[in-house]
């Protein structure tokens, strides 16, 4: 049996990023995932996610922003309403940053984070899955699908939506059908994307286009009601890409899929509780939020950075990483923020949801008023770019 202080179950991008995060405290870490990264290929992969400036300072300090390639950053955003003058666009100078962020694709991140937990010597990456966990007093007993066991002071699930950890914790769930469906593809556009992302509302979800570094290419995530979204994977590649353009008000152009489509339905999921003695979760495992904004990876990278930021404040006083209450203070922090974040996107959607027009010209009339006024402007993009609220050290920018 094998000891060590940390057990993270999942080797994803965030928790990839709280083993990482912990090397100053001294602590032993075993990461636990039977799916290593694939080698990466030339074409872009279908998941993607903004990078906001919060996780990108985060990532240069774990030594993975470097070794990311093909980032492709954007400068500016436009949002608007279908068949409505509700519109309002961010760029550069309202945020007052070089950049808003990075369009990266999911596994170029992992693959990155992953080499530099490979270099680090505090540092473990079993390639199996959990099978069995007990928990005692002083330590938590893990079994491994391969035999190996291990004791540990605290387990934390970074293992996704649908987590084993959460589930073994009986941590309660609040959870939502959004009764909407996610199709995720890579688009060549006619007209070339400028560095800017793009969404626009439309009576059945939101569409966005993501610039990638092909001035042609981008990443779209198609939010529509579940009838309409088999609707359009049933399509011929033709018709599908038809009713994209058409959706798109041809923004830019004539648009053409370029390889595969996926799809994934869309439901919000909040623990209401995220710790207790030897247990913790984070990332996905705590929260699912609707894609509308981009915001999932950074809300899980801000838990990593904070739970990592509370862990090495333990060590440095010498208290005992897994006992639940030295952890409330964490789970108060990031539940407080996750929750904030669950509710705009709701109220989001829902702010966009119907064609009644006294709705529709309330909608123009809020984003026209926050578009013209700078101070509401300002906040709302910094908000978005990880430069405001509650934020752990490790992301904040020297800038």
């Amino acid at each position: 049996m094998q000891s060590v202080d940390l057990v993270i179950v999942g080797g994803g991008m965030v928790g990839l990023a709280l083993a990482l995060g912990v090397k100053q405290s001294g602590l032993q870490v075993a990461v636990i995932d039977p799916h290593p990264p694939t080698a990466l290929s030339e074409s872009p992969q279908l998941r993607v996610s903004a990078i906001n400036l919060a996780s990108q300072t985060l990532l240069e300090r774990l030594g993975a922003w470097q070794a990311i390639e093909q980032k492709a950053p954007y400068y500016a955003m436009q949002v608007w309403e279908q068949d409505s003058f509700a519109k309002i666009d961010f760029d550069t100078q309202d945020a007052g940053q070089p950049v808003l962020g990075h369009i990266i694709e999911n596994a170029r991140i992992r693959h990155a984070l992953w080499q530099q937990a490979v270099q680090a010597p505090h540092i473990q990456l079993l390639e199996t899955s959990l099978d069995k966990l007990h928990m005692g007093k002083q330590e938590a007993f893990v079994t491994l699908k391969n035999g190996e066991m291990l004791t540990t002071r605290l387990v934390v699930g970074a293992d996704g939506a649908n987590s084993q950890i959460r589930a073994l914790a009986d941590f309660p769930l609040t959870f939502w059908d959004y009764e909407h469906t996610a199709i995720v593809a890579t688009v060549r556009c006619a007209e070339p994307h400028q560095a800017t992302a793009r969404q626009v509302f439309t009576p059945n979800g939101p569409l966005a286009f993501l610039p990638l570094r092909d001035p042609h290419l981008c990443s779209i995530v198609w939010s529509q009601d579940n009838p309409r979204a088999q609707e359009l994977l049933a399509m011929s590649a033709e018709d599908f890409n038809h009713a994209l353009t058409a959706a798109f008000n041809s923004t830019l152009g004539v648009c053409q899929v370029e390889g595969d489509k996926a799809s994934f339905p869309l439901k919000m999921r909040y623990a209401r509780q995220w710790v207790s003695d030897r247990i913790a979760i984070i990332g996905d495992a705590a929260h699912t939020i609707h894609p509308l904004a981009g915001q999932g990876v950074n809300l899980g990278f801000l838990d990593a950075a904070a739970l990592a930021e509370t862990l090495n404040q333990l060590v440095a006083e010498d208290k005992d990483i897994g006992v639940g209450k030295h952890l409330r203070h964490f789970e108060r922090w990031r539940k407080a923020e996750a929750m904030q974040m669950c509710a705009a996107m709701e109220g989001f959607k829902r702010l966009f949801q119907g064609t009644n027009p006294l709705q529709k010209l309330i909608r123009g009339a809020g984003m026209r008023i926050v578009n013209s006024v700078p101070f509401a402007k300002h906040k709302a993009i910094r908000q978005a770019m990880g430069l405001d609220g509650e934020l752990p050290q490790m992301v904040k920018a020297n800038h």
